[in-house]
């Protein structure tokens, strides 16, 4: 199924914020080890906007997947022999390094302006704030949970 044009400027918006961002001069050293996406045993799990989850889920479909799968360990679902497989479209918390092989997360300041933007596409999408990922891709791929 292809994304709708309201959709579309949707991800649009949100992929420019994840730019912004990336143009931003802040010190990051990820060393690509996937350790940030063993939730439980970082005890953190990314939280999204609908607007984070719609473009994470257009990876997932990009890559021929049609539901979010469940998996073992308390690990990310996008994660696959220690790389992201949605790479492209990875939310922000991912984007701005909350784990501390990488630097540690962004203060709060550096990117309160972006995450405000966030939540109005949110609000505009009818959301209510962050979901914690998987569901979050779940119900952006109309609530298709999988193996």
């Amino acid at each position: 199924m292809k994304p709708d044009t309201a959709a579309r400027a949707i991800a649009d918006e949100v992929r420019a914020i994840y730019r912004e961002w990336e143009k931003r001069p802040l010190e990051r050293s990820c060393t690509g080890l996937g350790d940030c996406c063993r939730f439980r045993n970082t005890g953190r799990t990314p939280f999204l906007t609908k607007g984070e989850a719609l473009v994470a889920a257009m990876a997932w479909r990009a890559a021929g997947r049609t539901s979010v799968p469940e998996t073992a360990g308390g690990a990310c679902p996008f994660l696959k022999a220690n790389r992201c497989q949605i790479y492209q479209g990875r939310p922000f918390g991912c984007r701005t390094h909350f784990c501390d092989a990488a630097g540690g997360p962004a203060t709060r300041k550096e990117v309160r302006d972006l995450i405000q933007r966030l939540e109005e596409i949110d609000r505009k999408m009818g959301g209510d704030g962050g979901v914690n990922l998987p569901a979050a891709v779940a119900a952006a791929m109309g609530g298709k949970k999988g193996r």
